[in-house]
């Protein structure tokens, strides 16, 4: 890219960066297996994760899985009306502690990984559509494969996922009901210090594990 720039006159580079955004940015279901492949690679490949040292799943986890997220559509979806009753300063508040606790979550999940078979549906999707389902089946020994769906929706930095169905069971609705028995129990303030304080408890956990 900078080879390229050094080439043209700058009015130029401003012509062409949209259509090179454009080009670049992966189809839904490519993204998704890209992803996945590169960060299974890397758990194979690394000693201290395959012996169970839960921070470097969660730096790998924070450093190549989470970027794809939309994390203020997922709490959006997750606190439900309530998100509309929050202040600014409360959903800033909501989305950094719920991206806390799915990155333990997506650690505690690839932390158990042995090797496990990953299929990708054929994408059924129009390349107009905005949102789409990026399907995807989990094969392990000795057990019947499970589904997981990627509910992902196109935003202005490429596909996002902001929902994720394992089974029958979606990731948001999961938390829908915990958010709002936490809202009527101490409002939005409450909700943020609830989940702050289950992040607390899950980051020290594996230090704990460790004495």
């Amino acid at each position: 890219m900078k080879r390229l720039a050094l080439g043209f006159a700058a009015i130029c580079c401003v012509a062409i960066a949209p259509a090179l955004a454009q080009q670049a940015t992966p189809a839904p279901d490519a993204l998704a297996r890209s992803v996945t492949d590169e960060v299974l690679a890397l758990l194979r490949a690394d000693k201290e994760i395959q012996s169970g040292n839960i921070k470097k799943v969660v730096e790998l986890v924070d450093r190549k899985v989470l970027p794809h997220f939309d994390f203020t559509r997922m709490t959006q979806l997750a606190a439900g009306r309530h998100w509309l009753q929050a202040s600014p300063d409360q959903q800033k508040g909501l989305v950094n502690e719920f991206r806390a606790l799915l990155v333990q979550t997506y650690a505690a999940t690839f932390a158990a990984y042995r090797d496990q078979k990953i299929e990708y549906r054929p994408l059924r999707a129009e390349s107009t559509d905005t949102e789409v389902v990026v399907k995807s089946l989990i094969h392990q020994s000795g057990g019947k494969p499970v589904t997981v769906d990627y509910k992902m929706r196109r935003t202005d930095a490429g596909w996002k996922v902001y929902d994720v169905v394992v089974g029958d069971l979606s990731l948001v609705q999961s938390y829908r009901g915990t958010f709002n028995s936490e809202v009527q129990k101490g409002g939005v303030d409450g909700l943020v210090k609830a989940l702050a304080a289950k992040n607390r408890q899950l980051n020290a956990e594996p230090q704990a594990a460790r004495k």
